[in-house]
């Protein structure tokens, strides 16, 4: 059995490994089913009811506002002419319309939720994957059958995202299957052209590239520190001290684009294509009212940034299993 195989099987055949995969599936499915269960198709049923509706809050609204202006013109000095008078422009059907699942707009903030949550599952699978054969003392009886270091760790490594890579597929593209359905079912598929579809796969590949990145980060981690616990402690350092300590530090110091500083901003440009923040705080008056600074971070940038961190993270975990001792 070549040792790809064998770390294949390793992976795969683990019960913390399966049991966590479950548990994000699990996840998944009441996010589906609550989605599923809060939207509703908009049949004409469902308009004729909304604009029922509508029309009944605007004769109410119309016979409140006479009474109240007949209150008002028999209190003698009352200013009344600046009394609101209620128009059908301000009761809309559209205002009192079910939640519709519109595939178009809103599968993108989905697809998100699945690279997070992905992403978290394949740090933690990753980081448990070798950080349990340094614990156990498998690394070092490996490394007595091959004693080639690098050639074995990449092995790992190798296995890790290539089965890393086949979970995310298959579990974006029953994602993608089951909100298709919710919007058939539950909401609408409109403007769901082939250029639409293909920016799609586009953020699906990102995302997919997410999860690769997470997992070869905790991997690496865990191979630094030779324990599962080293990567998970730094990934709760980095979210303690970047997430909540830094940002509320930055937040104090009024430091301009502050969720530049986080994590999540950059992974969600990386999955969305690019994220736009806005500074309030620098208010540029125009024509058109008050206009804040903007800084947009695109898929590159952020792609740039966590391509630094990959080869920083695994580079080391090589670089110090080459040159240290393995036991």
């Amino acid at each position: 059995m070549s040792l790809y195989t064998a770390e294949t099987r390793r992976l795969t055949k683990r019960r913390f490994s399966r049991f966590f995969l479950l548990g994000v599936v699990v996840v998944l499915a009441l996010i589906a089913g609550g989605m599923f269960f809060s939207n509703q198709k908009n049949t004409p049923e469902v308009v004729a009811a909304a604009q029922a509706k509508a029309d009944r809050e605007f004769q109410q609204a119309v016979v409140q506002s006479e009474a109240e202006k007949k209150a008002c013109a028999a209190q003698p000095g009352s200013d009344c002419a600046n009394m609101w008078t209620p128009t059908r422009d301000d009761f809309q059907a559209e205002w009192y319309m079910p939640s519709t699942f519109d595939f178009r707009e809103q599968f993108g903030a989905m697809e998100t939720a699945l690279a997070a949550i992905l992403a978290v599952m394949a740090f933690v699978i990753g980081a448990s994957f070798v950080g349990a054969e340094w614990t156990s003392g498998g690394m070092m009886n490996l490394l007595l059958w091959r004693p080639q270091r690098i050639k074995v760790l990449s092995t790992k490594l190798g296995a890790l995202l290539v089965t890393l890579s086949v979970v995310t597929v298959v579990i974006s593209l029953i994602w993608t299957g089951i909100f298709a359905v919710i919007g058939n079912l539950r909401g609408t598929m409109e403007g769901m052209t082939s250029g639409a579809w293909q920016s799609v796969m586009l953020m699906e590949l990102r995302g997919l590239g997410l999860v690769l990145f997470a997992g070869a980060v905790g991997f690496g981690l865990a191979s630094l520190g030779r324990h599962t616990a080293v990567a998970m402690g730094v990934a709760i350092g980095v979210v303690v001290l970047f997430q909540f300590g830094l940002g509320t530090v930055l937040s104090l110091a009024g430091v301009k684009f502050l969720e530049a500083y986080l994590i999540p901003t950059w992974a969600a440009a990386w999955v969305d294509k690019s994220v736009k923040l806005e500074d309030w705080n620098a208010c540029n008056v125009s024509p058109d009212g008050c206009v804040p600074d903007t800084l947009t971070i695109t898929w590159p940038m952020a792609g740039g940034v966590f391509g630094a961190v990959l080869v920083l993270v695994v580079g080391l975990a090589m670089w110090t299993l080459r040159s240290r001792d393995i036991t």
